[in-house]
């Protein structure tokens, strides 16, 4: 497993942006898938978005498209989700996780071994 940190977390208006942080240690950064994840007060915690070990494949769900972009810093051992045009609807718990799986697995929201303990969105209208 990996141990990872989220940070960068707050709160914003609506239409507004923040950008995500997760820091990785314990194992090579490079070889793992990372992802979001967001969990909200009363509802089963959601695929976000997804990124390839190497950074040069991306997924989103609709609901995040055009919105939040997944990057990563395989030299920093960090992932990011940079958030824009944030809603009310977006306000989640936000959490990162590893995974060293097939890229059909990570995409149905499958394969994630490590997850980091959370940052708290929170969207205010």
């Amino acid at each position: 497993q990996v141990q990872l940190e989220e940070s960068g977390g707050g709160l914003v208006q609506a239409g507004g942006s923040l950008r995500l942080s997760c820091a990785a240690s314990g194992r090579t950064f490079s070889w793992d898938v990372m992802a979001w994840f967001r969990q909200a007060p009363g509802k089963e915690r959601e695929l976000l978005s997804v990124i390839s070990s190497s950074g040069d494949r991306t997924y989103y769900v609709d609901s995040v498209k055009g919105r939040f972009t997944i990057s990563r810093d395989n030299a920093k051992n960090t992932v990011y989700l940079q958030m824009t045009g944030l809603k009310p609807d977006d306000t989640a718990v936000y959490f990162c996780a590893a995974a060293n799986a097939p890229w059909s697995y990570v995409i149905a929201g499958a394969g994630f071994d490590s997850w980091g303990q959370g940052t708290q969105v929170t969207v205010s209208s």
